[in-house]
This record gives structure tokens, sequence and C-alpha cells, in this order.
């Protein structure tokens, strides 16, 4: 079982970045696919990016194409979500989550999830 603890969230004005950090704890993240979900007030957890075990492939939401970019440092067990020129809607609370299958983009293909850290970006 692992434990994951998101941290890096806050307020930023449209067109900032900030950078997501998920920490993960009790068995090393090297053993997952990694991904980054998103959830809006009123609004289903939705997909935002995921990383397979070894880093080499990746997988976006066409919504954060090009705008972020998810990695991993497995040697410090954290992954990471760099979120540049971002949008009001971009604000959700993000969750950091650990599949033991395939990289995927539906939520229910995800075994463990951290806690969730907000993002608001301001027009």
């Amino acid at each position: 079982q692992v434990q994951l603890v998101e941290s890096g969230g806050g307020l930023v004005q449209a067109g900032g970045s900030l950078r997501l950090s998920c920490a993960a704890s009790g068995r090393t993240v090297s053993s997952y696919v990694m991904g980054w979900f998103r959830q809006a007030p009123g609004k289903e957890r939705e997909f935002g990016a995921a990383i397979n075990r070894s880093g080499g492939s990746t997988r976006y939401a066409d919504s954060v194409k090009g705008r972020f970019t998810i990695s991993r440092d497995n040697a410090k067990n954290t992954v990471y979500l760099q979120m540049n020129s971002l949008r009001p809607e971009d604000t959700a609370v993000y969750y950091c989550a650990a599949s033991r299958g395939l990289l995927g983009v539906r939520a229910d293909g995800y075994d463990y999830w951290g806690q969730g850290t907000q993002v608001t970006v301001s027009s």
C-alpha cells in the first residue's frame, strides 16, 4: 500500500504557473503508474495527466495538453505536475493517484488517492 500527499496548490492569476508535488510513502512509487486528476465544484472528477512507471510514457487530457507536464523522480518517491498558462477553468482540487495497472485515464483504474490540493486561478 502507498500513501500519497499532494502539495503546491494555491492562488495564481490567469497565465501564471504552479508546480504540484505528490510525495509517496509506504511503498516505492516506482511500482505504480501515477496520475493527476482534478475536480471542480459541482463537477465530476476528471483525468488530467498520467505517467508510466519508468517515466518514459505520458498521457494528457486535451484540456491540459501543451500546458501541463507530468514527471516523476522515483529516487525521491515523488511525482510532479508542472502547470503553465493557467486559466480560470483550471480551478479545482487536484488529486494524485497511483495505479497498479496500465497507463489509464479512468479514475476507477487507480487504487490509491491523496487528499487533494486546491488550485485557484483568478481572472
